[in-house]
């Protein structure tokens, strides 16, 4: 299923299943069913995949009068970020494709060499923004405004040690985030005033639940900035894979629910660039990863 969040015209944070341009109200197909549902996505996360099942079940078997009881169109609410709010800093991992790895060398203060093991960086919560929202500009920050789009992981249960091999069935979902940074606001290497700024981590446009994606592992994902293509790879090119990813991370951390991985950005971004290119205010990017969506996001500058 294609889940979103949004807000309806009473301020109220709901979820939904997204089908073409209509909304079907989770909450209230289960009082249709006579079930209750989760009225949130990380409430729907920590319930798991069997409590999908059980909506799609729904869903399948509801007849034309219940479905338009249970249906909103797409202009009459505001969609959010699927997790509005993550409980915890977004798992960001640096330098995961090798072309990457190689243009960053070039221009950033990272090394030539491919990781041996994931570079792990985070991103706080208030990063996160939803499609169709403005990324903040702070011109007294950063003047190297930079895109990267990338596939996010959404983990479904709690894991401590999971072996590659097993790794995918920890996963609930797949989102697409840009993991928007300001290049020039590294700080002895370290990269989370660059990239932990509030607006810094568009996602969306929905959630979609891992049977509807074959093979994560060959997904198209491109990025376009005013219309022209910046980045165009696949996600067959990353130099660890989710399995590792996954493997790795939950020897050093637990796992949890909800938790998100943005598996890293393939070549193309502006700071890889001769010349160097940026994002000023006004640009419109627009993150692509084959199976989910578009993101769109409008870069707005501040003045504090």
């Amino acid at each position: 299923m294609k889940l979103l969040t949004y807000q309806n015209a009473s301020g109220e944070q709901k979820i939904g299943i997204l089908d073409n341009d209509t909304i079907i109200d989770i909450e209230k197909l289960g009082h249709k069913s006579n079930e209750t549902f989760p009225g949130t996505m990380l409430e729907l996360i920590d319930a798991g995949l069997d409590e999908v099942k059980k909506i799609q079940n729904a869903y399948g078997s509801a007849n034309e009068n219940t479905i338009a009881a249970v249906s909103i169109p797409m202009n009459e609410v505001t969609v959010l970020a699927p997790i509005p709010k993550p409980r915890k800093n977004i798992i960001g991992i640096g330098l995961n494709y090798t072309e990457h790895v190689a243009e960053s060398a070039r221009t950033l203060d990272t090394s030539k060499e491919l990781p041996q093991k994931p570079v792990i960086f985070s991103k706080p919560p208030t990063t996160v923004t939803a499609n169709n929202t403005e990324i903040l500009l702070n011109p007294k920050l950063t003047q190297q405004l930079d895109w990267e789009v990338e596939l996010a992981v959404i983990i479904g249960k709690k894991g401590k040690y999971v072996k590659k091999e097993e790794a995918l069935d920890y996963v609930f979902g797949y989102t697409v985030i840009n993991d928007i940074s300001a290049r020039d606001c590294r700080r002895a290497g370290q990269w989370i005033v660059s990239k932990g700024q509030d607006t810094f981590a568009p996602m969306g446009p929905v959630l979609v639940t891992k049977d509807e994606i074959e093979n994560p592992h060959n997904l198209n994902l491109s990025l376009k900035l005013n219309g022209v293509e910046k980045q165009n790879s696949n996600t067959k090119f990353m130099l660890f894979n989710i399995n590792e990813l996954i493997e790795d991370l939950s020897t050093v951390f637990t796992l949890e629910p909800g938790d998100i991985i943005a598996t890293g950005t393939p070549a193309g971004v502006g700071a890889g660039r001769d010349p160097q290119e940026w994002m000023w205010n006004g640009d419109v990017v627009e993150a692509t990863v084959e199976g989910i969506g578009t993101l769109v996001n409008t870069v707005k500058e501040i003045n504090v």
